[in-house]
């Protein structure tokens, strides 16, 4: 998941969720139709992408999906 563009595609891809770059960096209580199973399903997505296991506790506490992404990379 290198680029924001990639991460964007995974995440409409994936979940079924609309989403549009600019959105990346809202809370995620802003965006509409969001739910924690949502991310579960990213975190999944997000290692069978990536191919290691993330830092879930890590991205349990983000508030943003640009920081869901920023974590998944630096991981």
């Amino acid at each position: 998941m290198h680029t924001i563009d990639d991460f964007v595609r995974l995440v409409r891809d994936e979940l079924g969720m609309p989403l549009e770059e600019h959105q990346v960096s809202v809370d995620l209580d802003q965006l509409p139709e969001w739910d924690s199973l949502y991310l579960l399903k990213l975190v999944t997505a997000l290692e069978q992408a990536t191919g290691r296991s993330l830092p879930v506790g890590k991205l349990l506490e983000a508030r943003s999906l640009g920081e869901i992404h920023r974590l998944a990379a630096e991981a």
